[in-house]
């Protein structure tokens, strides 16, 4: 297949890819991803910052000081938990404990300042209690409940609810692969990373909804006309807005990616890569929902209506019959020959 001017025969239907067809494969293979997500979870979990579970973090600004050294520190303060230490770019270590009473906080930034040569008022202290963070993450969840349930009722005011359906399942499937992926690595869960969830979810219902545009478009007298099946007129609808989707997000993904491989990776700004890997995961998991997950499952939904079975027992018929005829000229053309 010639890569040049492949957009217009696609929109033309001059060439198809069949992916309406294929959507079992795309099942399983969505299947997999999600069941690898939940294992995932279930085995590793995700590992949330101290605003969700609260906690203590000290960031201290040392150009010598290493990873073992602030662990030891911690240890010789009498902490027995836990402590997660990571350097933050070149200069910067970062320790991150449970929850601490104030003489334990202190303790600590006393004996940090002390071995590390710096300032007690150098220490970026960082203090959240678990009831705050308890908070923040039931606000977190009843927004991404919000967030679907206003864009479900939207969808079916525009569209209609099969629509609504088909694409609140896409953004599922995008939340739990992402979400999975970030238990894998092991990152840490920040309020970047739930804007990021809500970005890329945004981003994936965007580029769902081109798609189901142009459905609606293809299939909207497609009862009367009886041209095409319904799951041939949205794999038509599919093919037309697949090179403009993955443009779309192929210009989307570079600047994320340098962000993530770049600014977090080389340059070692971790804030940046909470946001950047629901970001670049979302993205790819979006745009692949949207053609491959959202489009098939509406396809599903709406063959099961009485005047789609119909419409398909039409058309499948006068397709056959086409066929009939175009084999019996060719078996006279045999004869004649």
């Amino acid at each position: 297949m010639k890569l040049s001017g492949l957009g217009g025969r696609l929109y033309r239907g001059e060439t198809s890819i069949n992916i309406i067809g294929a959507r079992k494969k795309w099942y399983a293979l969505s299947g997999v991803f999600v069941a690898l997500s939940i294992f995932a979870l279930a085995v590793q979990g995700l590992h949330l910052g101290i605003e969700f579970k609260g906690g203590s973090a000290f960031t201290v600004t040392t150009t010598s000081g290493t990873v073992e050294e602030a662990r030891s520190v911690v240890a010789s303060t009498g902490y027995t938990g836990n402590a997660i230490v990571q350097t933050i770019g070149n200069d910067k270590i970062r320790i991150q404990t449970g929850v601490l009473e104030p003489a334990q906080s202190n303790a600590i930034q006393d004996a940090l300042a002390a071995k590390f040569g710096v300032s007690v008022e150098s220490i970026d202290t960082q203090n959240v209690g678990p009831s705050w963070g308890e908070e923040i993450s039931k606000k977190a969840f009843q927004g991404l409940i919000a967030f679907l349930i206003c864009i479900m009722i939207y969808l079916a005011l525009t569209f209609e609810p099969k629509m609504a359906v088909a694409a609140i399942v896409a953004v599922i499937h995008d939340v739990f692969i992402t979400v999975g992926i970030y238990a894998l690595v092991g990152f840490e869960v920040t309020p970047s990373t739930v804007i990021g969830f809500l970005t890329i979810l945004g981003y994936s219902l965007y580029d769902t909804v081109v798609v189901f545009d142009k459905v609606r478009e293809n299939t909207r007298s497609i009862t009367s006309t009886g041209k095409s099946t319904y799951a041939q007129a949205t794999n038509l609808a599919v093919n037309q807005t697949l090179v403009r989707s993955m443009n779309t997000s192929l210009i989307a993904l570079l600047p994320v990616a340098a962000i993530l491989f770049v600014g977090a990776g080389l340059l070692g700004a971790g804030t940046l890569k909470d946001l950047a890997l629901a970001l670049f995961i979302g993205l790819i998991a979006g745009t692949y929902s949207s053609i491959f997950i959202a489009a098939p499952i509406l396809a599903n939904l709406r063959e099961r209506e009485p005047a789609i079975k119909a419409l398909n027992q039409r058309v499948a018929a006068r397709q056959g019959g086409s066929v009939a005829v175009e084999s019996s000229k060719r078996n006279r053309k045999k004869r004649g020959k």
